[in-house]
């Protein structure tokens, strides 16, 4: 049988300068851009702007290895990923690897691609790990991984493979998409108020007569400087308050646990890492728990970037009713008859308004922290409450498309993960043709 090594060979990277990442550049291809067991992590990668020699680049849809790992359980040694379309050049680190193919087959490429992804590929990394502290996968273990021959069935599975990928890709696209929409659509009545701007104006409206109707035609002087007539000016404190979450123990950290959103969940800009969440099995009390569609927000950053540090999020929806939440975040808890503020309240945290304020509230020096005060003191223009439930019908329509969305790449990731043992083990030999056209066809709806 063949092996890895019979039809590639490795080109390691070499590390880099710190103060240069984040300058304009090509992609940082370390190990934060691999998903522990397989995969490109697209919210996880930052650009270079230093040197790049061709042998450390990778263009479109080549593949590159992690021969380190970043935890001690070793989950990320072997994890291999492939540049996406969108991203024109990526860099090596001293920690990754390009697969440079002997012979250029794209098909055999994708083929060695998912078989880098199944379960047996993964044991066999797990069984050659090296050191303690720093856990290491040795290139010659990597290159001598057999590679089972290609069949007609194997190629039908990649091709469902790939189309299941390109889907899930899609529907995170779009998920970027929905929440622009919903994000352009509150710039535009309650920062920007263009709709009272164009009736003040006597230009025409964009809008639909009686959503028209909504808007005052009138501007009247106010803390925060003009604002639209019959509207008023207050604190988030007015109609909330925060709670902070639980100081977790690590050793109550498992699968098995409840689901606790933690630092590590948050991305900045109200972009939230579902896979971050954690199981956690230890003591928490009431105020320690959030339900699907509660605001929290991260009150620590490890970071002196502050990107993190004040950014929001939408409690997504779990397969369990209730989570909670870690030491490092609050939980906005809305007075009684002021649920409707909900939607309005995390767009606003969104605002370059905000963000310049949690920067300005920042303690420490090396770890980042964020009191209360800066979220509870933040003042609001806020408009009727029937112009508020026009806009929270928008959002949760567009929210319940997110949810649909995220729903469907779960179930198709969930096939894929079902599926990709069997590129090994010969039992795909048993699957029906039809039954792997019916899957792709879903997948590609």
């Amino acid at each position: 049988m063949n092996t890895v090594g019979s039809h590639v060979t490795l080109q390691r990277g070499t590390t880099y300068r710190g103060d240069l990442v984040g300058k304009p550049g090509p992609a940082l291809l370390g190990l934060g851009s691999i998903v522990p067991g397989g995969g490109f992590r697209a919210n996880h990668w930052k650009t270079f702007g230093g040197e790049c020699p061709e042998k450390l680049t990778l263009g479109p849809r080549e593949l590159y290895v992690a021969l380190k790992g970043a935890t001690k359980d070793g989950s990320m040694i072997g994890s291999v990923a492939r540049v996406p379309p969108d991203i024109a050049a990526g860099r090596l680190t001293q920690d990754t690897a390009k697969l440079v193919f002997r012979d250029r087959d794209p098909e055999f490429a994708t083929y060695l691609y998912w078989l880098l992804r199944t379960p047996h590929y993964r044991s066999y990394c797990a069984g050659r790990a090296t050191g303690t502290t720093a856990v290491g996968f040795d290139r010659a273990d990597f290159l001598a991984y057999p590679v089972p021959p290609m069949t007609t069935v194997s190629r039908r599975l990649v091709a469902l493979f790939e189309a299941i990928e390109n889907k899930i890709e899609l529907n995170r696209q779009m998920q970027l998409t929905l929440e622009s929409i919903s994000l352009a659509i509150f710039r535009s009545w309650f920062i920007e108020f263009a709709p009272v701007h164009e009736k003040t104006e006597g230009t025409r409206l964009r809008l639909t007569q009686d959503l028209a109707d909504a808007f005052p035609n009138d501007f009247r002087p106010s803390s925060l400087g003009p604002i639209p007539g019959g509207w008023t000016v207050a604190t988030i404190g007015e109609f909330a308050s925060l709670d902070r979450g639980v100081s977790y123990k690590g050793a109550f950290l498992d699968d098995a646990g409840t689901p606790m959103i933690n630092l590590g969940c948050f991305l900045g800009a109200g972009r939230f890492a579902v896979e971050k969440i954690k199981g956690y099995s230890g003591a928490c009390k009431a105020c320690h728990s959030v339900r699907a569609g509660d605001v929290v927000v991260a009150n620590t950053d490890m970071t002196q970037k502050r990107t993190v540090l004040g950014s929001p999020a939408l409690v997504p929806h779990t397969e369990g009713d209730e989570l909670v939440f870690s030491h490092h975040v609050y939980a906005l808890r809305f007075a009684s008859g002021a649920s409707h503020l909900r939607p309005f309240t995390y767009y606003s945290l969104l605002s370059p308004s905000f963000r310049e304020r949690a920067e300005g509230f920042a303690t420490g020096t090396t770890v980042l922290a964020l009191p209360k005060e800066a979220i509870l003191g933040y003042e609001l223009v806020l408009p009727p409450r029937a112009l508020l439930e026009r806009f929270n019908m928008v959002a949760q329509s567009l929210g319940d498309l997110q949810t649909l969305n995220r729903a469907q790449s779960r179930t198709l990731a969930g096939i894929r993960d079902v599926l990709l043992p069997t590129l090994v083990d010969g039992s795909c030999e048993g699957i029906a043709n039809d039954a792997l056209e019916s899957l792709q066809k879903m997948a590609t709806q």
